[in-house]
């Protein structure tokens, strides 16, 4: 990583920047931790206890559990007789308007004694009450037997089987079990409906102080633990009972307010750790990758990784609402990973995670796994190029944790008991595996915000069908197979020093697509007639400088990436347009010559992945230009070219050693003795 260490200069207002982002980074984390949202005990039901013997220090009373308070409730409401008053003037009224509207109604064509039998049958359902049907219903529903009806301030214990509904009411006055008598027929047209009101209402202010007294006489506790009593031992099984001293032990505690001295406590403890959490991954950055310092978008992605992933655990353990094994962490090391380097996105993932834990009941637990996660996750994608790959990544990681926390469970259960192996943590871990496939559509948001380019972006524009290279292969197919010979070279360079491959061959490709404007002047694309020779040499070698310029217009026009666009403008840094230069020395040898005119814009390559680049771009090029393919001839240029950029210092702002010049030059004569098919030259007959 020494390559990457050199030192550059911030200027004041950059590291208050990076300053004031750490110091944003802290307050927001401890901020949003919780204050008392970790539990102080760690237990399982029917497992040893492995912490010290625990002490009660005040006296607390001993809750029941959820599932016996709900049990005591159920048997409790079985007395429960909610309230309905009774209309007294219902039944006369109904009676009498039946009573008045029969003839209308009948039309004559029911006989008077129908009308003495329904009134009987009236009576009899409205004595014994007639109840809305929504209200029937839920007495059905909650099991009510029972209900107290309020008649004249006297108040009676009635049945629900004994209630009518309209629609049994209805049911009750047409059924008649003297069918000759009393005819179907006839009693649909006494329209019997229209005289069917409740007179039953249920009363909802007495109903509910009626459940409340019933509630109150449930008792959610089951005895009482005294100042200095021990509740468990170490090694002591938790059984049911010490279950529920310890769960009311918590309960007690958090219902306990603190005083301001315990927060004041509590809020200098997190600072302090998470203060300490940062500082280590600057001190990472300062001594290994400085130059991730130098670059904000680096800092800022690491920054927001730090701080999205924390805030998620935080809310969840305030707000219980799931296990945080279903956060997909192994996400941090994966983006982190495809946009930096190895070392970084396993620091930058190990400071989260300890960062995570500062809230967990378990955290020892969750540290083990999710850093096997993080470990797994680097060693199993070096690179995504395909979705294939990340999916086996996914599949390897998942596997991982689920051995990890397996073998945690044998340290520390007993998995003879059905209650042994928490079986939804296995659940959660498989969940969180599935959720991290989502990092792929993360790639573009990324790549957008903070100005990255993954090796996925890469790979699609290497393609040869892009539109753009398509254009240069149809308009420029001279500039177009030398873009092809270049990233091959630059290529095979990139892979023996350890460089980005794929980024210095997506940048070969692109690095002249400035050609395609006048192309006709480059001699790879010439066929017989050269345009130069009409034409003084300065503005000769302006038409060509330019190129650089066309290029950066024509990528800011497909949208190329930043990263790309600097292989445009660096691939031949400040170097010179010599053949003119000389050119025009020799034709105008008393002249003063001005340098400014045959000087590419620049600037110089600033990154490994540049140089290459520009070493492999101009031995491509010369090599085209040797009379006799031999393998003396191609050393010979290949020393020449890249000893005079080392010289003319072009190289100066890359991490770039003296070895890999040496490795580089290697290849290029190895790769150019393979390509031009060299042999050895027969001795003469003397």
């Amino acid at each position: 990583m020494i390559r990457f260490n050199h030192k550059h200069q911030l200027s004041p207002k950059d590291y208050l920047y990076r300053v004031f982002f750490a110091i944003a980074c802290i307050f927001i984390l401890v901020l949003c931790l919780p204050r008392d949202g970790a539990s102080k005990y760690s237990y399982r039901l029917h497992e040893p206890w492995d912490d010290l013997p625990v002490i009660a220090k005040d006296s607390f009373p001993i809750f029941k559990s959820d599932a016996d308070i709900q049990r005591e409730k159920d048997s409790l409401h079985r007395y429960y007789e909610p309230y309905f008053l009774w209309d007294t003037d219902k039944q006369q009224a109904m009676a009498d308007l039946f009573e008045k509207e029969f003839p209308k109604v009948t039309e004559g064509n029911v006989p008077s004694y129908y009308l003495h039998h329904l009134l009987k049958k009236f009576a009899h359902v409205y004595q014994q009450g007639i109840m809305e049907s929504q209200d029937y219903d839920r007495l059905v529903q909650e099991e009510t037997r029972l209900i107290r009806v309020f008649k004249q301030n006297e108040s009676e214990s009635r049945h629900t089987d004994q209630i009518f509904t309209p629609k049994t009411a209805y049911e009750y006055l047409m059924a008649e079990e003297d069918s000759t008598r009393f005819t179907h027929a006839k009693l649909m047209k006494c329209d019997l409906s229209k005289y069917i009101s409740p007179n039953l209402l249920y009363d909802v202010r007495k109903s509910q102080q009626q459940k409340a007294e019933v509630d109150g006489m449930l008792v959610p506790y089951m005895g009482q633990v005294q100042a200095g009593q021990k509740l468990v031992d170490k090694g002591q099984i938790v059984d049911e009972y010490t279950f529920q001293v310890l769960a009311s032990l918590e309960r007690h505690q958090q219902g306990r307010s603190m005083t301001s001295t315990e927060r004041l406590v509590i809020l200098g403890g997190q600072t302090l750790y998470v203060t300490i959490m940062i500082m280590l991954l600057m001190m990472y950055f300062e001594q290994f990758r400085r130059d991730y310092i130098e670059r904000m978008r680096t800092v800022l992605l690491v920054i927001c990784q730090i701080i999205i992933f924390p805030l998620i655990t935080y809310s969840l353990i305030a707000h219980s609402l799931m296990h945080v094994y279903v956060i997909p962490y192994c996400m941090i090391p994966l983006l982190i990973r495809i946009f930096m380097d190895s070392r970084t996105a396993f620091i930058t993932h190990f400071i989260t995670i300890m960062i995570c834990a500062a809230s967990l009941a378990k955290p020892f637990e969750f540290i083990a796994i999710q850093t096997v996660a993080g470990l797994v996750t680097i060693y199993s994608l070096r690179q995504l190029s395909r979705r294939s790959e990340l999916f086996r990544a996914v599949v390897i990681v998942v596997i991982a944790t689920l051995l990890t926390n397996f073998c945690i469970d044998l340290m520390k259960t007993n998995i003879l008991h059905a209650e042994g192996i928490d079986r939804w943590t296995y659940i959660y871990l498989v969940i969180a595996g599935i959720l991290s496939l989502l990092s792929y559509l993360l790639l573009i948001p990324i790549e957008r915000v903070f100005g990255f380019t993954s090796v996925v972006t890469l790979v699609e524009l290497s393609d040869i069908n892009n539109p753009l290279l398509r254009r240069l292969s149809e308009e420029a197919p001279g500039t177009f197979q030398h873009s092809m010979q270049v990233a091959n070279l630059a290529a095979e360079v990139a892979n023996r020093i350890g460089a980005e491959s794929q980024l210095v061959r997506t940048g070969a490709l692109y690095h002249d697509i400035g050609k395609l404007e006048n192309s006709v002047f480059f001699t790879e694309n010439q066929s017989g007639t050269n345009p130069h020779n009409a034409l003084p040499c300065i503005q000769s070698a302006q038409i060509i400088i330019q190129h650089v310029k066309y290029g950066l217009a024509l990528a800011e026009k497909y949208k190329l990436p930043t990263v790309i666009r600097e292989f445009i403008s660096t691939h031949h840094g400040l170097s010179m347009a010599k053949y003119f230069y000389i050119s025009y020395k020799n034709a105008f040898p008393n002249s003063q010559v001005d340098e400014s005119l045959f000087t590419y814009p620049g600037p110089n390559p600033h990154t490994l992945e540049q140089a290459i680049l520009m070493m492999a771009d101009s031995v491509e090029a010369a090599s085209r230009s040797l009379k006799e393919y031999t393998e003396e001839n191609i050393n010979t240029m290949v020393d020449k070219i890249v000893n005079g950029q080392v010289e003319a210092g072009f190289f100066n702002l890359c991490p770039i050693t003296f070895l890999d010049i040496n490795e580089a030059k290697e290849v290029f004569k190895a790769k150019l003795r393979t390509i031009y098919h060299t042999r050895i030259q027969y001795p003469e007959l003397k």
